[in-house]
């Protein structure tokens, strides 16, 4: 079956990228017009992020998000057949402090959202730096799903580590200079051993296991923006969020890397995956204090 449904996809895939978006359009249109998908969920939130936004502003981030939802998808299946020579003229980047890292010889983690288009970042992150890219990811139920992705967020050289093998997956690469991306915006799935912020004016958790990582071997953090600068092109900036975690107080690298996912979301917040539920868990006094 995988390899039935794999085929599809990849003849599919081979259609230019202008043809592809003909589908993402009418996909937009089923999503949001007529299956109406997490409508109610997404302008709650883009509530939540921005009540001082008009109903209309909101309105229109909305509209934005579900056409860039859609686009993401199709992205995704080109991405089977996409070359080198497509994912570089596609996503460009300034890779400055990647490269100042890989001379000194330091391995660091990547701590990133789910801007979109996420997928073809790592890809080409991969493919640009010099150190070896470790991608965490969470394995889909659906195997053959879950195998399709394994094929293509590798198709660039990435290693794939499964968030729930960690502590044995990394093993191999211990001993070498790597890139660790991870997708620190998550839900953490037990709430009371989360640090808890305040994200865009409610509280909400976040995993501390990025942040211990980089603490437990010193490793320099990096954040970075995913920039969408029209349909199919993206540019990626890398920022220091923190060089040395273990020096500074537990928390602190996350309470930068939240503000600084408030910063880049308020740039662009058509570009943030809003049908996640973000604010799903309500804080309670057990947890410990909300640290900002």
């Amino acid at each position: 079956m995988y390899y039935i449904v794999y085929g599809i996809l990849y003849l599919f895939s081979l259609l230019p990228l202008k043809v592809l978006y003909l589908f993402s359009d009418c996909g937009c249109f089923i999503l949001y017009r007529l299956v109406r998908y997490r409508r109610k969920i997404v302008l709650q939130n883009i509530e939540q992020a921005f009540p001082e936004k008009l109903l209309e502003e909101r309105k229109q981030i909305e509209k934005k998000f579900y056409r860039n939802f859609t686009d993401n998808f199709i992205e995704v299946i080109k991405l089977i057949s996409a070359s080198k020579k497509f994912i570089r003229k596609h996503f460009t980047g300034n890779y400055t402090l990647p490269d100042k890292l890989y001379l000194e010889n330091k391995k660091c983690h990547l701590l990133l959202g789910h801007n979109f288009n996420w997928e073809l970042g790592c890809l080409a992150v991969a493919d640009r730096i010099q150190q070896t890219f470790l991608g965490v990811y969470m394995p889909i139920s659906n195997k053959i799903f879950d195998r399709l992705f394994i094929k293509i967020r590798s198709k660039t050289g990435a290693a794939l580590l499964p968030a729930t093998e960690m502590r044995t997956a990394i093993l191999p690469y211990r001993n070498t200079t790597y890139l660790m991306a991870l997708m620190a915006d998550q839900n953490p799935g037990v709430p009371s051993k989360a640090f808890w912020f305040n994200f865009f004016n409610k509280p909400a958790p976040f995993h501390k296991g990025p942040e211990s990582g980089a603490r437990l071997g010193n490793l320099p953090v990096l954040f970075c923006q995913i920039i969408k600068q029209k349909r199919g092109y993206y540019h990626i900036v890398f920022e220091m969020g923190e060089e040395n975690p273990a020096a500074v107080q537990f928390g602190e690298v996350t309470k930068k890397y939240v503000a600084y996912l408030h910063r880049i979301m308020r740039e662009q917040p058509e570009n943030w995956l809003w049908s996640h539920r973000r604010w799903k868990w309500e804080w309670k006094e057990e947890y410990g204090n909300i640290l900002n």
